[in-house]
């Protein structure tokens, strides 16, 4: 077993394809949606499956997660208070030091490109962070 593959034994990408059709109403479009942007942003992504059923998405280091909740699905942004947001897309978790969330709610829009560089800049980052810990 791979450290991203579950118990279960089914690979983190067939248990997210799963959560998205089990939620069967716009939440479920919305958590597919906010998959394939991230993608889109970085073809190179790691899908992962955990704390009990959140997805995950990683590269160098984690970058989001896509939570689903009753009336919101999250996107949270491990180190998204070290991130620039200049579109203002970070709009809940933002008291705290590290995190920063986007909550998408029923109807919103979307901003794909404002998304895809907040993506890519985590993932510039993450690199980042790790290529200073190798010539150290």
């Amino acid at each position: 077993m791979t450290k991203s593959e579950p118990q279960q034994g089914k690979p983190p990408s067939r248990l997210i394809d799963e959560r998205i059709q089990e939620l069967a109403d716009w939440r479920g479009e919305m958590l597919g949606r906010l998959r394939a942007l991230v993608k889109e942003a970085d073809p190179d992504v790691i899908e992962e499956w955990k704390w009990r059923g959140v997805p995950v998405w990683s590269h160098g280091g984690l970058i989001c997660t896509g939570e689903t909740y009753k009336n919101v699905v999250k996107m949270t942004f491990a180190k998204g208070a070290s991130l620039d947001d200049p579109a203002g897309l970070f709009n809940s978790s933002l008291e705290g030091n590290t995190r920063r969330a986007i909550d998408f709610r029923e109807g919103d829009e979307v901003d794909e490109a404002a998304l895809k560089a907040l993506i890519r800049a985590a993932v510039a980052l993450n690199n980042s962070k790790a290529s200073k810990a190798r010539n150290i």
